[in-house]
């Protein structure tokens, strides 16, 4: 399996980013998957899902404010990013949901906002 994400960057606080990511290799329709991010010396953690279904669920830190969605036909996972915050600022990857994850997670995309 290989996954691509792109569309990161530097914005200010308040502003918007949406990310993509591409995978390839597996049946992309089968799984559900997820957004985690990593901060500089943190753990890796989950931030949203989207099940084969299209039913969604987020972390509280960002409720309300991102948006995870997937087309199935384009294999593509994305997530809006709305009113963001210095504390979002890590490196993005997706990965399917679950204990057990592709362990190439992918170089991920950066996110940096600025106050």
């Amino acid at each position: 399996v290989q996954l691509q994400a792109s569309g990161g960057g530097s914005v200010q606080t308040g502003g918007s980013l949406r990310i993509s990511c591409v995978v390839s290799g597996v049946a992309f329709s089968g799984y559900g998957m997820a957004w985690y991010r990593q901060a500089p010396e943190k753990q890796r953690d989950f931030i949203a899902g989207i099940n084969t279904l299209g039913s969604t669920n987020y972390a509280d830190s960002v409720k309300g404010r991102f948006t995870i969605s997937r087309d199935n036909a384009k294999k593509t996972v994305y997530l809006q990013m709305d009113s963001l915050k210095p504390e979002d600022t890590a490196v993005y990857y997706c990965n399917k949901i679950g204990p057990v994850r592709w362990t190439n997670w992918g170089q991920g995309t950066q996110v940096t906002v600025s106050s």
